[in-house]
């Protein structure tokens, strides 16, 4: 059946979308392609923004005849429309219904869980590619163990170990937080400390759980060069990077047989350390009870606002991955990027992503609910490399 559209970005009018939606406007020249939303004064005035001849389509996330409708029309989807919890569901089961690609910027595991557990097998079957957590979330933690497995496996070693450190100056948006505060109410407090959350479901055992558990420490790591502090997006970044390793290793592609990932951030003291914790601890009560929702909710940034372009462009982000090799090699991989992580750099991996999808034939044949690194691997991280991310890998030992 032919599409209307190559792509259609959906939550187009929101902090994040609106953002997508002029990049779109500079690096989909030539493609045809779609802003949608629920609001159609607010798709008309954003539309009166950009110089391409975009369509508009109006539709609820909530309306599953209008998803199916949009999915109908296009070969990708591209989502920013979050919580993706409340606002998804019938948007993903119609782009498998009707094989179109799909990427989106979630960082919510217990919702993919769901993803994976009602469609992995029929997008599989079908050769569609739904992959969510293309932004800051965890694009860079998946590339990142990609590439120190991919330089190990040239140098015909397995990879045991990785562990990231990350640096980064942020701002919060509106969408974010919300997005924090409907898995807060909605989710089990259970599914976010399981380790191996998004493996596939015959190798969730308990062995695999033991073997996956999170590292807390907060010491002086020497590889890395920082003092290791809890970082707030390890528990969705670990699961994703394992979900790579273990769809890989059913095609003989693993990272390694006994293959570990590890996450942080990178401060300078122990005491710094220990604040981090503290102030995560803090959140983390806040986000339990109604009261501590209210203030953050009072508080926070609503839905549609965020960071100013000063502060987003003042922001920056850089990641360490350090893997140890099965004969004791050491590969070091660095990534930097100019720029607010989750508003900046989540931008430019979601577009390039979806325009990836766009040609997806060059991409690798697997299919189903994938990882960015399973999806895309070295293409993503070739398309990044050309728009300012610089990614680098060395051997160290």
């Amino acid at each position: 059946m032919s599409k209307t559209y190559d792509l259609v970005l959906f939550g187009a009018t929101g902090f994040t979308g609106v953002q997508a939606a002029h990049l779109f406007d500079v690096e989909a020249r030539g493609m045809s392609w779609a802003i949608a939303g629920r609001n159609r004064d607010k798709l008309e005035s954003l539309k009166a923004e950009l110089d391409s001849d975009v369509g508009v389509i109006v539709a609820d996330g909530r309306d599953a005849a209008a998803m199916s409708e949009l999915a109908a029309s296009t070969r990708v989807v591209c989502s920013t429309a979050g919580p993706f919890a409340l606002y998804s569901d019938a948007l993903v089961a119609a782009c498998v219904l009707h094989k179109a690609h799909y990427c989106d910027i979630t960082g919510e595991t217990p919702w993919v869980r769901r993803l994976i557990d009602a469609h992995h097998d029929k997008a599989e079957a079908d050769g569609t590619k739904i992959v969510p957590m293309c932004g800051f979330d965890s694009v860079p933690s998946d590339l990142g163990a990609w590439l120190v497995a991919h330089t190990l496996r040239e140098r015909d070693e397995q990879t045991t170990t990785v562990r990231a450190a990350f640096k980064m100056k942020a701002g919060l948006n509106g969408g974010t937080l919300a997005s924090a505060l409907t898995s807060s109410v909605h989710e089990s407090p259970r599914a976010f400390i399981d380790p191996i959350l998004l493996h596939p479901a015959d190798l969730r055992t308990p062995a695999e759980r033991d073997r996956h558990q999170d590292d807390r420490k907060m010491a002086y790591d020497e590889a890395l060069g920082v003092v290791t502090a809890p970082f707030v997006m390890a528990a969705v970044n670990t699961r994703v990077v394992r979900r790579s390793n273990a769809l890989l290793s059913e095609e003989g592609h693993g990272y390694g047989d006994s293959f570990s990932y590890q996450e942080f951030l990178g401060v300078k003291s122990r005491r710094q350390a220990w604040l981090v914790a503290a102030g995560l601890g803090s959140l983390a009560g806040l986000l339990a009870t109604p009261p501590g929702r209210w203030l953050l909710k009072r508080f926070g940034p609503d839905p549609g606002e965020g960071p100013s372009d000063e502060q987003m462009d003042g922001g920056y982000t850089s990641a360490v991955h350090v893997g140890v090799g099965s004969k004791g090699t050491v590969v070091k991989a660095k990534l930097t990027y100019p720029g607010d992580p989750g508003n900046r750099a989540t931008l430019r991996f979601l577009v390039s992503a979806a325009l990836l999808l766009c040609d997806a034939d060059k991409l690798p044949k697997r299919a189903g609910v994938l990882t960015p690194a399973t999806a895309f691997g070295a293409s993503l991280m070739d398309a990044l490399h050309a728009k300012d991310v610089s990614w680098t890998a060395e051997v160290v030992a």
